[in-house]
């Protein structure tokens, strides 16, 4: 299940408030999510680690699952700590400084509670046996805490027990490639990464509304026949840097938010 992936973002959008991103006012040969070299490598590298609870006896569904680790890049995004001069600040903005790495391991029984115990955020799912994702401050790449540098990242797929209902279209909506195989923990890193690329580019209004709802979102596989429309919408694309499962530069997750999809077709 490793996620450890840099994507690239091809898509032009609104510009960040300050200090909560980079600029996506087009391509930057210095972004966070761009396949080949920048200077931002230069920079010392940072992750951001999700931990997702899986019992032996009762895995979550995949859906659930990636939807969960959306929501949890948003809601450690959104929170106090990680925000001004919160606990968590100085890490985010050096995590956002450099690549924008996202690491999923799993945990279970005793390694669950001991990565609960450490500082984050856990954030639950919506459907039945619901996931459990807790999301923890960016660490260096080098400098993980013991209880979380012990877990796996891998030798867990995750199903669906029953095909997920169709999106609702008023909502915002994370489309995976139609075209790409990849693991849940790979899936949920990428998804967490189209999570962030809608948060950077909604305005301050539109951001609040999000959080003030619990960021409502979906994570389903685009139709093949549609997947080339989305890709060319305008709307923030994901692009593999191609470190782990599949090849460099593939596009992965549109993010698919109602206000963007405003100026997509501006």
């Amino acid at each position: 299940m490793s996620s450890e992936q840099t994507p690239a973002v091809d898509a032009p959008g609104a510009a960040s408030a300050p200090g909560d991103g980079p600029s996506q006012d087009g391509p930057s040969q210095d972004s966070p999510f761009r396949d080949g070299r920048t200077a931002r490598d230069e920079a010392p590298q940072f992750v951001l680690p999700l931990v997702v609870r899986i019992e032996r006896a009762a895995p979550p569904a995949r859906t659930d699952a990636l939807e969960t680790a959306a929501r949890a890049v948003l809601v450690v995004l959104s929170d106090e700590r990680s925000l001004g001069e919160g606990e968590w600040a100085r890490a985010m903005r050096d995590w956002q400084d450099a690549r924008i790495r996202k690491v999923v391991r799993r945990a279970r029984g005793a390694e669950w509670r001991r990565a609960e115990a450490l500082p984050g955020i856990t954030v639950t799912g919506s459907a039945e046996n619901a996931a459990e994702v807790r999301v923890f401050p960016p660490v260096p790449l080098d400098g993980w805490p013991k209880d979380l540098a012990r877990l796996q990242v891998s030798g867990t797929d995750l199903d669906d027990p029953e095909p997920p209902a169709p999106a609702d279209p008023a909502a915002p909506v994370l489309w995976l490639s139609p075209d790409l195989d990849m693991s849940a923990g790979k899936a949920m890193a990428q998804a967490g990464h189209g999570a962030q690329l809608a948060w950077w580019e909604l305005s301050d209004e539109e951001r609040a509304a999000w959080r003030a709802a619990g960021f409502p979102l979906a994570v389903r596989t685009a139709e093949p026949g549609r997947w080339a429309e989305l890709v060319a919408s305008g709307l923030p694309v994901v692009r593999d840097a191609g470190f782990t499962e599949i090849a460099p530069g593939s596009c992965t997750v549109v993010a698919d938010h109602p206000a963007l999809r405003r100026g997509a077709a501006a």
